[in-house]
């Protein structure tokens, strides 16, 4: 969905809720030229990704699209293309990395018996 520039774009505009092509510079941990970013968001407006409202001479941006839709599309897109489509192997993978704290674990395994309550299983 989103190249690795352009994620570095939407989600400053995540975090601000909408910014200029100045207040989005200020932000991105890369020192960019204004021209770039400014090329990443009009292409991610063609997109349809996010909109711009005239304030002034100046012009503010506008996700269209929430995080957690591009999460989503994301994690789809990797596990079709990496893992076989299997959602399984996807957490199977990331259960064996091995990086998860004691405290994660135990908020993984909550939220799969929530899930499996939910279902009518035990």
């Amino acid at each position: 969905m989103f190249s690795g520039r352009e994620l570095d774009v939407m989600n400053t505009l995540w975090e601000l809720g909408s910014a200029t092509v100045y207040e989005i510079l200020e932000n991105l941990s890369d020192e960019l030229a204004y021209t770039t970013v400014l090329t990443m968001l009009q292409r991610l407006e063609e997109k349809g990704h996010v909109r711009h409202e005239s304030e002034g001479r100046a012009h503010r941006y506008f996700p269209l699209v929430q995080r957690e839709e591009a999460q989503d599309s994301a994690i789809q897109r990797v596990t079709r293309k990496l893992f076989l489509g299997s959602p399984e192997l996807l957490m199977t993978r990331l259960l064996n990395k091995r990086g998860l704290s004691d405290e994660q674990l135990h908020g993984l395994r909550a939220l799969l018996d929530e899930r499996l309550k939910e279902r009518g299983e035990e």
